[in-house]
């Protein structure tokens, strides 16, 4: 009876030691817009949003106000990648850990804009503004007028974004790291805009 008890708890032993060895699963990628349909997102005034040829449009409405699109999950840790196409004037942007009142929106932008004007870059909505702009020598990533690819990494109170496989920014702040919220797309107001996106995809950390 000793020897099957030893034996057993040794068994149970090496199965807890072998567990905690064992890597992390890893969470799956997944796509946040499915290119047919606005299904997992909330539109946020009077802006136009609509899906064509497979890529979700954000255009500037008659109100020209600012507009935002909002994923009806919230994200806290992650990796988003997609892609972006500005047509006529691009000012954009990416909002994480957000959350939206009406049309005021609090927490924090990857800016998306025209040539020389800070895309990749970590904007505070309704808060303390710019914090990390680009390199002047690093907004020249931008493709003007073309396909370019933006990846995200928000983990804990870190911020890391790429344009075009080259890193634009990176910083840590204590105030990004307690929050939690939405991912947004937004139209800059003043009218005239009109970007594409595609190839929206997240990994959650």
């Amino acid at each position: 009876m000793k020897l099957l008890f030893s034996f057993v708890f040794t068994v149970l032993i090496s199965s807890c030691l072998f567990a905690q060895d064992e890597p992390p699963v890893e969470k799956r990628a997944m796509y946040l817009f499915n290119g047919k349909n606005l299904t997992g997102w909330t539109v946020h005034g009077t802006e136009k949003w609509y899906v064509e040829k497979g890529a979700l449009v954000c255009e500037s409405g008659p109100d020209k106000q600012y507009g935002y699109l909002s994923t009806d999950r919230k994200y806290k840790n992650f990796e988003l990648t997609l892609r972006f196409k500005q047509e006529a004037n691009g000012n954009s942007g990416v909002f994480f850990r957000s959350s939206i009142d009406t049309l005021k929106i609090k927490g924090w932008q990857v800016e998306v804009a025209p040539l020389d004007q800070h895309t990749g870059g970590i904007y505070e909505s309704y808060g303390r503004g710019w914090l990390a702009k680009p390199k002047p020598e690093d907004e020249k990533k931008l493709k003007v007028g073309k396909w370019n690819d933006l990846k995200i990494r928000v983990e804990n109170s870190v911020v890391i974004t790429w344009l075009n496989g080259h890193k634009m920014v990176e910083m840590a702040d204590a105030k990004i790291g307690l929050a939690n919220g939405f991912i947004a797309l937004q139209i800059h107001d003043g009218g005239g805009i009109k970007v594409k996106w595609k190839d929206i995809i997240i990994r959650e950390l």
